[in-house]
């Protein structure tokens, strides 16, 4: 594909469809399956609202799951069901990028190697594959690529500029062989963007993704980036957030545009049953269509954090899912979600 004649859509341009992978008990999350299907529910109800959802689960799993959301009101029109197994739940990095080019949809299918070889992830690296066999992406084509890339590391605004971090794109866990300049002519080619920023600070602790994008700041339309902030100077974050901001002043999208950049609160730390700090962020918040669902933790922030993001996104229907029980396994909503651009649930 060349430059010119492929394009990776931004967020928040019509889309089919949200693709989840069911929680079971062959994941991380089985110490905690009561807590974390019922946000799994919710956002379920949320999401057909406004569009489709595509939901893998292990086969023997298929027909219980189907009943229980069409009791909480999903409808066969809205809700589309695959047997596919895989060893996790975060679809946003091993699921479909999808591309328009000159030839239709294409979905890109990069190798995942779960952040740098962290977890086993042999069906999560065959999953796009498999849903294509089962014919769940009428409208697309399919390309493999042997780049190591997870849909959590970029952020686009559809107009040529990408977003992300050193710390995850440039790590030898990755792809050791090849440099910073090797990787962002993959990209361009790949995704037709041609300007590339990169940030150098930004981490949250408890994110073993080495800094995913959709953990800290987040591109949104007219030139605005929504980014987690910290005004806490105990906090060991505050520092590498404090850089990070600055970064983000300086940046300019492709057109040579400054940003807005719109600060989203900092909540309160939260912890595992072990002690261990976990990643509460606002920036991993969805957009799907007229709809952006934030992720809340039972926080005094949650409020602010959805007006800070009425801001970024005017018009849109704003609407809080306590992800609490998510980022107990590390991740959040952004990062259990991957959008379908329109068209690619429709047979040609």
């Amino acid at each position: 594909m060349t430059n010119h004649r492929v394009r990776l859509p931004a967020e928040w341009e019509p889309q089919d469809a949200i693709q989840l992978t069911w929680p079971h008990a062959g994941t991380d999350w089985k110490p905690i399956l009561n807590e974390i299907i019922p946000v799994y529910e919710a956002l379920v109800t949320l999401l057909t609202g406004a569009g489709k959802v595509v939901i893998t689960a292990p086969p023997k799993n298929i027909q219980v799951l189907s009943q229980r959301l069409i009791e909480l009101g999903a409808t066969e029109e809205t809700l589309q069901i695959f047997p596919v197994e895989s060893n996790d739940t975060w679809v946003r990095d091993y699921g479909p990028v999808t591309v328009e080019t000159s030839r239709g949809l294409c979905l890109l299918d990069y190798q995942f190697n779960a952040w740098g070889n962290k977890h086993p992830c042999q069906l999560d690296n065959a999953f796009t594959s498999a849903l294509v066999e089962l014919g769940a992406y009428p409208g697309a084509s399919i390309e493999k690529r042997t780049l190591v890339l997870e849909g959590g590391s970029i952020e686009t605004d559809g107009n040529g500029t990408l977003l992300t971090t050193a710390q995850c794109l440039l790590n030898p866990n990755r792809n050791p062989s090849l440099g910073r300049t090797e990787i962002e002519q993959q990209l361009c080619e790949d995704l037709g963007v041609k300007k590339i920023n990169w940030l150098q600070h930004g981490a949250l602790q408890g994110d073993d993704t080495d800094s995913h994008i959709d953990t800290l700041a987040r591109l949104c339309p007219n030139n605005v980036i929504a980014y987690q902030a910290c005004d806490d100077e105990t906090d060991s974050h505050f520092r590498e957030l404090q850089l990070m901001a600055s970064e983000l002043q300086d940046m300019t999208s492709a057109d040579g545009s400054g940003y807005h950049l719109i600060p989203l609160p900092w909540p309160s730390a939260k912890y595992d049953k072990t002690g261990q700090r976990l990643p509460a962020t606002y920036a991993n918040f969805l957009v799907f269509n007229h709809l952006v669902i934030v992720p809340t933790y039972r926080d005094t922030q949650d409020g602010e954090a959805l007006a800070q993001l009425a801001k970024a996104f005017p018009g849109y229907q704003i609407e809080g899912l306590d992800c609490l029980p998510v980022i107990q396994q590390h991740g959040s909503l952004h990062c259990i979600t991957m959008q379908l651009p329109k068209g690619t649930l429709n047979a040609h």
